[in-house]
C-alpha cells in the first residue's frame, strides 16, 4: 500500500537532517593531527583579552595557532575585545588587557608577518555583519546553545550581548570567508551555528560564504592543579591551581609541588581514577612533545613527588623564554599599538569587499 505524502516528506526530512549532521561531523572531525595539506584555505580564530594566558590556553590553543601559521597561506587571529564586554569592564584594564594579549601571542610565537593579528573592535564590519546574521537567527536556536544555558544561570539570565555573542562569533568567521577554525570541543556547537548561518544566507541571497570546518586540537585539556576534575581556569579561586605563562620558575615549581595527586606513589595514566597524577602526565607529555605512554615510561621507578620535579622542570624550560620575551614586549607599548593598528588595517582590507557584497545582496546598495 502506498504511503501518504506526509509520511514520505517526514522520511525525506529525516534523511536531509541526517545528511547535514554527518556532513558537519565529518567537517568537524578535521584535526591538526590529520596533517591537512598546506596551501589551501583560510584560518580564523579569536581570543579574549582577559589577562595573560595560562598553561591550558597555551597548550590547548596558542601552540596550535603557531603551528597553523606554517600550514595555511592565509591566517587571521583576532583579539576579540567586543566579546569581552558581555560583562562590564574597567576601560583601563581592558586597554591594558588588549596589549597584554598582543604581547602574549607574539611571545608564544605568533608571527605578524605570516598572520593578520588585529583588534576586533577596530574593524566595524564585524558588528554590521553580526546584525545582518542576527536577523537570520531564531531565538530558540541561540537559547539551546549549552554555554548560554550555563552562563545565564550563573548570571540570572545574563545580557543581550551574552545571548547573541555566538552570532558575533559567526560574523567574525564568515566576514573573512574562513574555511577552517581551530576550536575546543566546547565551541563546536557555536561553530555549527556559523555553518548554519552560512547555509541560510547562501540560500536566501546566493552562494557567498563557505561552511567553515573545525580544527580540533589533539592536545588533552589541562586540568586545575587543585581540582583535577575541572579544567584550568584564570578565574579559579585557588591561587595555586593555575600556571600562567608569566609565572616565575619558583612559582611554577611551587604550584606543581602542591598539585593534588593521591596516596599511590607509582606514576600511571588513568584520568578516571587518578585525575591528579594523570593531569601531571598530560602536562609533561605536552611540554616535552611526547606521547602520554612515553611520559609514563620516563616516570618508571620514580614516585609522584619525584615526578612532580620532572614535570616542573619541563614546564619551566618551555615557559621561561616565553616569559622573558613577553616582559620585553610589554615594555614597548608603542610597538604593540602600532602592530595592532597595522593588523587591523589589513583585516579591514579583507573585510570591506565581503561586507560590500553582503550589503548589495541584502538590498542596502
Amino acid at each position: 500500500m502506498a504511503l501518504p505524502l506526509r509520511t514520505h516528506l517526514k522520511h525525506l526530512s529525516r534523511f536531509i537532517q541526517k545528511f547535514n549532521f554527518s556532513k558537519r561531523s565529518l567537517c568537524a572531525g578535521v584535526s591538526l593531527g590529520n596533517k591537512e595539506p598546506s596551501g589551501c584555505g583560510r584560518v580564523f580564530s579569536g581570543i579574549q583579552p582577559t589577562g595573560v594566558p595560562h598553561l591550558g590556553n597555551y597548550l590547548g590553543a596558542l601552540e596550535n595557532w603557531v603551528a597553523l601559521q606554517n600550514q595555511y597561506p592565509s591566517v587571521l587571529y583576532s583579539i576579540v575585545d567586543l566579546h569581552s564586554i558581555t560583562q562590564p569592564q574597567d576601560p583601563a584594564r581592558l586597554r591594558a588587557g588588549i596589549l597584554d594579549m598582543a604581547a602574549s601571542l607574539l611571545a608564544c610565537g605568533i608571527d605578524p608577518e605570516r598572520v593578520v593579528l588585529f583588534q576586533q573592535s577596530q574593524v566595524s564590519e564585524h558588528t554590521e555583519l553580526s546584525w545582518i546574521l542576527g536577523c537570520l537567527t531564531s531565538m530558540p536556536r541561540l537559547r539551546h546553545l549549552p554555554q548560554w544555558k550555563m552562563k545565564s544561570k550563573l548570571k540570572n539570565e545574563g545580557s543581550v550581548g551574552l545571548y547573541t555573542y555566538p552570532v558575533l562569533q559567526a560574523a567574525d568567521i564568515l566576514l573573512y570567508k574562513a574555511t577552517h577554525v581551530p576550536v575546543g570541543e566546547d565551541q563546536v556547537q557555536h561553530l555549527e551555528l556559523a555553518q548554519d548561518l552560512a547555509r541560510i544566507f547562501n540560500h536566501h541571497y546566493g552562494e557567498l560564504f563557505p561552511e567553515p570546518c573545525a580544527l580540533l586540537s589533539s592536545t588533552r585539556k589541562v586540568k586545575s592543579l587543585r581540582q583535577p576534575t575541572a579544567k584550568m581556569s584564570k578565574s579559579d579561586p585557588y591561587a595555586l591551581a593555575t600556571i600562567t605563562i608569566t609565572d616565575s620558575p619558583d612559582d611554577i615549581a611551587l604550584k606543581i609541588r602542591r598539585a593534588v595527586t593521591d596516596f599511590i606513589s607509582e606514576v600511571t595514566f588513568d584520568p578516571e581514577t587518578r585525575p591528579g597524577v594523570s593531569n601531571l602526565v598530560t602536562i609533561h607529555a605536552a611540554m616535552e612533545r611526547i606521547s602520554v605512554e612515553e611520559a609514563v615510561t620516563q616516570a618508571r621507578g620514580v614516585d609522584t613527588a619525584g615526578y612532580k620535579n620532572i614535570v616542573a622542570q619541563a614546564v619551566i624550560q618551555r615557559l621561561t623564554p616565553i616569559r622573558e620575551e613577553l616582559e620585553r614586549l610589554r615594555a614597548d607599548r608603542a610597538h604593540l599599538e602600532g602592530l595592532l593598528a597595522r593588523g587591523s588595517q589589513r583585516a579591514r582590507e579583507l573585510a570591506q569587499p565581503v561586507l560590500r557584497e553582503v550589503r548589495q545582496r541584502v538590498g542596502f546598495r
